[in-house]
């Protein structure tokens, strides 16, 4: 039986609750019960659990698909009603395994099972690439489905999501689910009906902001009550007419890491055109101003945490400077708060790294992903410092209707778990954040990858040279080879150099994204030669062309190291997909941005004692040196994220009176 879709409107009316961290001794009991609860949700429970439900295979493969379906529809009715059990769920788990075998020919193995379990008990499952975590979610997915509240498949980018809810719709169809995929650009009309359906795929960024349009339109609503009345007697809806979700009940995440972590640290807002903006010509003195300001003695640079604070010095030159301005650039504290913004901009943001500028927009590249974000635009003045740096037209900054932070958006969900190739590294913040337990589940096949050790060099043209002279060797034998860089500066300098060598390749990145699943999957062919963007292809696997196996394998080529490890193991992770051969090491230069940025002075201390700057010092000591700045650098981020969440507190406490819609 189909149950009609429902929506909470208690969570719309309300607006997000007051979900706050633990603080004190709640904080510190709340970590122990977080250690403690990760050990009774062991792995081999999980297993045993999965090799009773596979053991359930022979009840289903002599049925007809339409007494497979009067089961499951069966099944429904109960899941719906509120009356499943332990049984009943692992009975569902066995139906949808077969459904899927029936459906896109995939039997979900026994670790997909476990995994599948561990999202169903509101778990972050770690799984590596290429074990088919696609196919994990569905199971869960259709358990949610069937409880008839709604069910949000929550991925990093559109191309995902759309693709995902494609290959898994007949799944869902054969149990009697119905399955929504949210665009970019979508009708509200189209998104609401996408919202309806049973499971609903969709990107965190899209399902986040239309919380909060949402939320906008309930603020307009002169009375709830009165209008929900008026909705349910049959009268015309008004304003209520225009939501589009029916609630947040539960979420399963995929590329956890991504979503949760690393898009933690902005939060997402709702912008329209401001009654009261600044005119461009002050961002484009700021950038001019900026350029005056000599940066040996008039500001100083703080690298690690990306700051930039004038001197007293700076400040009375940036008076003489503004003085026959006048107007605003009077006020010493608007003046030095503008220019202050402009050599954030000079001094952090770099073109083809951090943005690109493109048919005069500046176009921000996403920092984990190295995809290109043409809907979002930095806030408090920061974007327009940079067009003007650039100089590009100025589009004026906006007034902010809305915000909130996607640790907050997700806490309100009554049910939500994840999965990712890389979560134990955040154990304790999944658990502190989100109140998800991480558990690993190991790969269907022994994983045959072999890491190499770093190799450390003290400047970049020694590291770049030897990347080249690696790729070379590796693509000699026939071997594919993948090579991960951090920015599209990176990414198009190391294409001139394997051009130079007459070394044919592809680049993807921010630029060249739109055949990005394609070039991704093809990177295991024999010979093939792939530069790439950090993560791009994310969710894509690389399966190995014929014979290359019998080569090697993939070989991934990491020529920095990022500033989180869980991106350099997604990075790894591209090859030994399914027990398939890999190996894997990275290339590191001492002017690398995270040894600048971290471990500044040791580096630098370090070059001094090297009687050779053009040579190798791979060492423990060296490879130590990096581990130290990588883990800096993940506290820093940490402490930014942290941040976000004081600042949705402290918006919740002291802007109350506002109705609470921040």
């Amino acid at each position: 039986m189909e149950s009609m879709p429902s929506t909470n409107w208690r969570m719309l009316a309300q607006g997000p609750s007051r979900v706050e961290l633990p603080r004190g001794l709640d904080a510190l009991w709340h970590e122990v019960a977080g250690l403690v609860g990760s050990r009774i949700r062991r792995q081999s429970r999980l297993l045993r659990q999965a090799e009773l439900i596979v053991s359930m295979e022979k009840r289903f493969l002599r049925l007809s698909d339409r007494k497979l379906r009067h089961m499951a529809s069966q099944l429904q009715e109960r899941f719906r009603l509120g009356r499943d059990t332990t049984e009943d769920r692992n009975l569902a788990f066995a139906i949808v395994r077969e459904v899927a075998s029936r459906e896109i020919g995939l039997r979900p193995f026994p670790v997909q099972v476990a995994g599948a379990l561990a999202i169903e008990a509101g778990c972050v499952a770690e799984m590596a690439t290429g074990e088919g975590k696609t196919l994990v979610a569905t199971m869960p997915a259709v358990l949610a489905g069937w409880r008839g509240r709604g069910c949000h498949v929550v991925t990093a980018n559109e191309y995902l999501a759309k693709r995902d809810a494609t290959w898994m719709e007949a799944v869902y169809k054969f149990c009697g689910l119905k399955v929504g995929c949210i665009e970019e650009g979508m009708a509200a009309a189209e998104r609401k009906q996408s919202y309806n359906a049973h499971v609903t795929y969709c990107t965190n960024k899209e399902v986040a902001a239309d919380f909060l349009r949402d939320r906008l339109t309930i603020g307009r609503l002169k009375g709830l009550p009165s209008a929900l009345l008026a909705k349910l007697s049959g009268g015309p809806g008004g304003e209520i007419d225009r939501l589009v979700q029916r609630g947040l009940e539960c979420a399963i995440v995929d590329e956890a890491d991504s979503v949760f972590i690393d898009e933690a640290a902005t939060p997402l807002i709702i912008s329209g055109a401001s009654p009261n903006q600044d005119h461009s010509e002050a961002y484009e003195l700021a950038a001019r101003f900026a350029k005056e300001l000599d940066p040996s003695a008039e500001y100083r640079v703080d690298k690690r945490y990306r700051e930039v604070n004038l001197t007293q010095a700076g400040k009375q030159r940036l008076a003489e400077l503004a003085r026959p301005v006048g107007g605003l650039w009077a006020c010493a504290r608007r003046r030095e708060e503008l220019t202050m913004q402009a050599l954030v901009a000079r001094e952090f943001f770099v073109r083809d790294k951090h943005y690109v500028a493109d048919n005069g927009k500046v176009m921000i590249v996403d920092e984990f992903t190295g995809r290109l974000m043409p809907d979002r635009t930095w806030r408090d003045g920061l974007h327009q410092a940079i067009e003007a740096k650039e100089g590009l037209e100025i589009n004026l900054p906006k007034e902010t209707y809305a915000r909130i932070s996607f640790q907050r958006f997700f806490r309100l969900y009554r049910k939500l778990s994840g999965m990712t190739g890389t979560a134990a590294e955040a154990r304790a913040e999944f658990w502190q954040t989100y109140d998800l337990p991480v558990i690993v589940i190991p790969t269907n096949r022994p994983c045959r990858r072999t890491a190499m050790k770093d190799r450390v060099y003290t400047v970049g043209v020694a590291k770049w040279r030897a990347v080249i002279d690696e790729v070379r060797r590796v693509h000699q034998t026939g071997r594919p080879v993948l090579i991960g860089t951090r920015s599209v500066r990176a990414s198009e300098y190391l294409g001139g150099l394997l051009a130079a060598k007459g070394l044919q390749h592809q680049v993807l990145n921010a630029v060249r994204q739109e055949q990005e699943a394609q070039i991704i999957a093809g990177a295991g062919q024999k010979g093939r030669i792939t530069v790439a963007t950090n993560m791009a292809g994310r969710g894509t696997d690389i399966r190995l062309g014929a014979g290359v196996a019998h080569l090697g394998g993939l070989h991934v080529v990491a020529t920095e190291r990022h500033e989180a490890g869980r991106i350099d193991r997604q990075l790894y992770g591209r090859c030994g997909r399914q027990g398939d051969p890999g190996s894997a090491q990275a290339f590191i230069s001492l002017e690398d941005e995270l040894l600048q940025q971290h471990a500044r002075l040791t580096s630098a201390a370090l070059v001094r004692h090297c009687s050779n700057n053009d040579r190798e010092i791979s060492s423990p000591f060296s490879r130590s040196l990096v581990n130290r700045a990588q883990r800096r650098a993940e506290r820093v981020a940490l402490r930014q994220r942290r941040d976000v969440l004081r600042t949705d507190d402290w918006l919740d406490e002291h802007l109350g009176f506002a109705g609470r819609d921040l």
